[in-house]
């Protein structure tokens, strides 16, 4: 270990290396420290279930956090999307950097887009908020299609295309933007027909809170839209008490006149996976000046949803 480097934990997956490395160039570029990466493994990493079973909710982060808490790291990166919506007192997000693509992508079999997959087509994610939404827009386009429960990495489950177990396999764009593997892609699913995680494309820097120093060093890699953005889709998440295995898809993002961005848009859906029911809706507001005006506006739409039927279509809520 190089004195005075900063030790990253990271999970040990080819993307969360490839996350963690790009932020540690950055780390090293505002601190002038050198940045070692330590692999971590976790629960999720490691478990064969699949992850709405698991729970969803913190499965990828704990071993990370306890790392922390240990002193055996001095920060972790996490994709936001894996983060519980509760944060703990002793660790604190340093920084939520600028966020990649946040769309969910498709990379089916002979170049196919969405609407051109056969009938019957067998489309795979280990994804409830995923399947909700795909099977809503093979309803409203006439499409049979079905949609087939996987786990595993990117490799694996473009793996299971090419190998014609399935016909395409659904991926966040970040992701393979981050791998170098966005050439693989066959179509880039709209916004307006599959909403993604909260916090998709989005990466999480936490450190403990008492390192202060640390915290404000790695602060200068906070983009506050980005941030703003992804705390109200996470509000909107928690105020549905809803794990990250849930599926709750939420994008906040800003409207602009011209040069000048006068608002965000928060747009949330909940379903039952087969798509037979969604409840999907957004509200409007000035772009948040602080954390509590981007929380007001997640419990806001929340709220909203609740009263729509939201709450009856999360699937592992008790009532």
């Amino acid at each position: 270990m190089t004195e005075n480097a900063l030790r990253l934990g990271t999970r040990r997956s080819k993307l969360a290396m490839a996350q963690s490395g790009h932020v540690a160039e950055d780390v090293r570029r505002v601190t002038g420290r050198d940045v070692e990466l330590v692999e971590i493994t976790t629960y999720g990493d490691t478990s064969r279930e699949h992850l709405a079973q698991i729970g969803g909710t913190g499965v990828f982060v704990t071993a990370l956090r306890d790392a922390l808490l240990r002193g055996e790291i001095d920060f972790a990166v996490h994709s936001l999307k894996d983060l519980p919506t509760a944060q703990p007192d002793d660790l604190v997000l340093a920084a939520v950097p600028q966020r990649e693509d946040p769309r969910d992508v498709l990379v089916a079999r002979d170049g196919l887009t969405f609407t051109q997959l056969p009938k019957g087509a067998r489309i795979g994610t280990g994804s409830p908020r995923r399947m909700a939404q795909l099977n809503a827009a093979a309803r409203a386009h006439g499409m049979e299609i079905e949609t087939v429960a996987i786990r595993g990495n990117v490799d694996t489950r473009i793996g299971y295309v090419r190998s014609g177990e399935l016909d395409a396999v659904v991926l966040a764009a970040a992701g393979l933007n981050r791998i170098g593997r966005i050439d693989e892609v066959t179509d880039f699913l709209s916004v307006d027909t599959v909403l993604p995680a909260p916090g998709q494309g989005a990466l999480a820097v936490e450190c403990a809170a008492d390192n202060v120093t640390l915290a404000a060093a790695l602060a200068e890699l906070d983009d506050p839209f980005t941030r703003a953005a992804v705390t109200a889709e996470r509000s909107l998440l928690a105020a549905l008490e809803a794990g990250c295995s849930a599926p709750v898809g939420a994008l906040a993002d800003l409207l602009a006149d011209g040069q000048i961005v006068k608002e965000m848009r928060l747009r949330g859906v909940v379903g039952t996976t087969d798509g037979s029911t969604l409840v999907q809706l957004s509200t409007t507001g000035p772009v948040p000046e602080t954390a509590d005006q981007a929380v007001a506006l997640g419990r806001e739409l929340a709220t909203e949803m609740l009263a729509k039927g939201a709450a009856g279509l999360m699937g592992e809520r008790a009532l």
